[in-house]
């Protein structure tokens, strides 16, 4: 089956066109000329190679073309896209621009949105991000040696209070408190930006919170987590990060919960079924 990658920032592609190269899949990238690492390029030219056409955010009638054109009836979206990239130089397309002339909201769901309805219109659909990633899904539970103290356990009931709400809003997903007070909201900037201003304003012992939207879409926008997380926590003095169990991805693997094991952070595997 010719499957379609559309692949944002990160590793978070990589680690999709292996599993699904795995999986057996031929594969056509669509690497956003905006956000995608370079090095995508490499690592599709392997075999089984893949297909890589590297195509501006805002090409969105090109998106569709090559889609088609190489018969992908299905396509997953990988990496993260920045909203800041909307207000910067992107110059949309006659069809982005009949897509965003639809949109009564410019937030990232509103957008992404529009966009699978655009490709589902054109034969394609759009799966679920983390299908070839299942094992990277977080687990349940205190995922780390040390668990929250009963200080950060009462952080994290707070926090969760405050990011469930931004993120039903569609704000963001991540909010990080201190001693029951919201210290920074998340919202174009993304995770590590907004930890970094945590511990520039209110010093070591940050509680970071970051969760899935109520009615999250794995088709995309999934939250996930990495290695440059734990860096971005030690760096600012963070002490606990939770996790949506089930719907964020740990992209680095037990990498990530060894690296905080070794600067003391605690990190939670919140299940909001439990």
């Amino acid at each position: 089956m010719r499957l379609g990658l559309i692949a944002g920032n990160g590793r978070f592609p990589f680690l999709v066109l292996d599993a699904a190269r795995a999986a057996g899949h031929d594969i056509t990238i669509i690497a956003l000329k905006e956000e995608a690492f370079p090095e995508l390029e490499v690592e599709a030219a392997k075999p089984p190679a893949a297909t890589l056409h590297r195509v501006s955010l805002g090409q969105l009638g090109k998106w569709v073309k090559i889609l088609r054109d190489a018969g992908a009836t299905t396509a997953v979206m990988a990496g993260q896209v920045k909203h800041t990239k909307l207000f910067s130089d992107i110059i949309p397309d006659l069809t982005a621009i009949g897509v965003l002339m639809k949109l009564k909201a410019k937030n990232t769901d509103a957008i992404i949105s529009g966009v699978v309805d655009l490709l589902r219109d054109n034969g394609i659909e759009m799966i679920d991000s983390t299908t070839f990633l299942q094992p990277l899904l977080a687990r349940a539970g205190v995922l780390t040696q040390r668990a929250p103290s009963a200080e950060e356990q009462a952080d994290l009931a707070f926090g969760y209070r405050m990011a469930d709400t931004i993120a039903g809003l569609d704000i963001g997903q991540t909010v990080v408190v201190k001693s029951r007070a919201v210290v920074a909201i998340e919202a174009m900037e993304g995770t590590d930006a907004v930890i970094a201003r945590a511990g520039q304003l209110a010093g070591a012992g940050v509680t970071v919170v970051k969760v899935a939207k109520p009615k999250q879409d794995m088709r995309f926008d999934v939250p996930v987590v990495g290695l440059p997380t734990i860096d971005a926590m030690a760096t600012a003095g963070a002490t606990v990060l939770s996790i949506a169990a089930g719907k964020t991805l740990v992209i680095d693997g037990d990498a990530v919960f060894r690296a905080a094991d070794a600067v003391g952070i605690a990190i939670v595997g919140r299940d909001r079924d439990a």
